[in-house]
């Protein structure tokens, strides 16, 4: 009998291996099916750019012509005079567009608030990042940013201090509370596959005229306060917020605001809620809120409700918060829904995507948060 060589035998087994519907490609959301079945996603990083839904719509602005390829090769953090090789130094000093990606498994403990610039994408796949420290991630005034894979947490407030800005010059920052992500007057931005937990504040706030926001993916877990969409009561910049929540996982052990919304517009949906003890969403200043075949599982003691609202006579009227193919488990409620169908998010083209049967959520977000990528096969 003839014998069939290894290479052949090799080939075919790979052609065998990539044609076999994988069973967790089934479970994948619309974004992840994008990009994640590609086994050769550490050719093709950019790829990831195309695939973003909901508000940032697709970041094509970070890619193309000019992308500075930049690896993070020292763990290190000087805020006044970053050295080339840290992640300061990429996400901040570098003009135009950026791929930040790192070469190694690190942990980064920030000395300050970490600067981000416009057209910047940090992309952790592939390594075990860790941030921390003082303040961390800060997207001022920025436009086009991705922050994708990295695990940010135990981050603390920072006083007033300086750091150095995009264009070599030193920038004062105020008091910084100690949330993992802060977006101040920031627009299209997607905050994608993160794992975000235990900081001295919140995990994410998108304030002072921020918009055009998509936050999926993540895993958000053993915290206070969440999410945070406006800056407060007083800030009707706020009003033009748009943002997108989708295919995130909420818990254990989360409090309150997943989020809250002052002033503007968010469009929550596919998300999964593995408890609470306030509240899930909630808000005031007549937001608008479409709650949408998300999976909330009340905890098994105390407040079953998933909202809160901090309303008036005055604004009750025009508030437009309610729950559409919504499941709730273990005894949650939706109550006191108003402005029923007039929430709607009428995403343009690039920002549209297909809401998936809330039966199917912890599908879809069974791989939240960081995810494990080999170098050779699908991520």
């Amino acid at each position: 009998m003839a014998t069939i060589p290894w290479c052949f035998t090799l080939a075919l087994f790979m052609v065998i291996l990539l044609a076999i519907p994988n069973a967790s490609l089934a479970k994948m959301n619309v974004i992840d099916k994008c990009w994640r079945q590609n086994p050769r996603w550490r050719s093709h990083r950019q790829q990831l750019a195309k695939c973003s839904v909901g508000f940032a719509g697709k970041m094509i602005n970070n890619i193309g012509k000019g992308v500075v390829h930049y690896k993070v090769t020292d763990p290190s953090d000087d805020p006044l005079n970053p050295k080339p090789g840290t992640l300061r130094h990429g996400a901040t000093m570098i003009k135009g567009k950026v791929w930040i990606t790192f070469k190694r498994n690190m942990h980064v403990t920030l000395q300050r608030p970490l600067l981000i610039s416009s057209f910047t994408a940090i992309d952790g796949r592939g390594v075990d990042v860790h941030i921390t420290g003082a303040g961390c991630l800060l997207v001022y005034q920025a436009t086009d940013v991705i922050i994708h894979g990295l695990r940010i947490h135990h981050c603390k407030s920072q006083p007033p201090s300086s750091v150095m800005g995009t264009d070599s010059k030193v920038i004062p920052l105020g008091q910084m509370d100690g949330d993992a992500i802060r977006l101040v007057t920031a627009r299209k931005v997607w905050i994608d596959h993160n794992t975000l937990y235990e900081c001295q504040d919140g995990l994410l706030d998108v304030t002072r005229g921020s918009t055009e926001v998509t936050i999926s993916s993540n895993w958000f877990r053993n915290q206070d306060k969440v999410m945070l969409l406006g800056h407060d009561d007083g800030h009707l910049r706020d009003r033009n917020m748009k943002a997108t929540v989708i295919f995130n996982h909420f818990g254990p052990n989360c409090n309150q605001r997943m989020p809250r919304v002052r002033h503007g517009y968010a469009h929550v949906a596919n998300n999964l809620y593995q408890g609470w003890e306030q509240y899930a969403i909630g808000g005031s200043m007549s937001p608008s809120i479409k709650s949408e075949s998300n999976f909330f599982i009340a905890p098994e003691l105390g407040n079953k409700e998933v909202t809160w609202r901090q309303d008036n006579q005055a604004d009750k009227a025009t508030w437009k918060f309610y729950s559409v193919g919504d499941v709730f488990e273990n005894g949650a409620s939706f109550s006191k829904q108003t402005g029923l169908g007039g929430a709607k998010p009428y995403y343009n083209h690039e920002q549209s995507f297909k809401v998936t049967d809330a039966r199917s959520v912890r599908e879809l977000t069974s791989s939240s948060g960081v995810l494990q990528c080999s170098r050779s096969l699908r991520c």
